[in-house]
């Protein structure tokens, strides 16, 4: 089983901590902080994203324009 457990609160993970020694219960812990830098390089790579081949859906314009089926208005003669 596993239990993922997320707070700021350092005093409140170092109780959960001792808890789980006196359980025998492993824990593992992992940092997943991201660092300005890597934030930056993700804003880029989404904002500066190029497709490198065209898309597969073709333009959804045309596509509503070929399902659509509007009625015949008797002002629209």
């Amino acid at each position: 089983m596993e239990i993922i457990l997320k707070s700021n609160n350092e005093n409140s993970i170092a109780k959960i901590i001792a808890l789980a020694k006196k359980l025998n219960v492993v824990i593992e812990q992992r940092n997943n902080e991201i660092t300005n830098d890597e934030k930056e390089n993700l804003k880029n790579r989404i904002l500066n994203f190029k497709a490198q081949n065209p898309s597969s859906f073709g333009d959804a314009s045309e596509w509503q324009r070929g399902e659509r089926n509007d009625p015949q208005l008797p002002f629209s003669k």
